[in-house]
């Protein structure tokens, strides 16, 4: 099987414009537009936050701890 020539790929534009519709793939376009640009903001974001870091004041929780695996 060889690969896809230019006519192959432009026959299946056709068929998805056909079945889909310009309207509703602008649609599908601007919303996966959107959703990446949002995606970059957030990453943007995380690395502007300061990561937390374990204070000197902060103190241990100390309990008791069972073994589940025995008895």
């Amino acid at each position: 099987m060889g690969s896809f020539s230019i006519w192959h790929w432009l026959i299946v534009l056709v068929i998805v414009l056909v079945v889909f519709g310009t309207k509703k793939l602008r649609n599908i376009g601007s919303d996966l537009g959107g959703a990446v640009k949002n995606f970059k903001e957030a990453v943007r974001e995380e690395e502007k936050t300061p990561k937390l870091e374990a204070s000197a004041d902060r103190q241990p929780i100390e309990g008791e701890v069972k073994d589940k695996t025995h008895g």
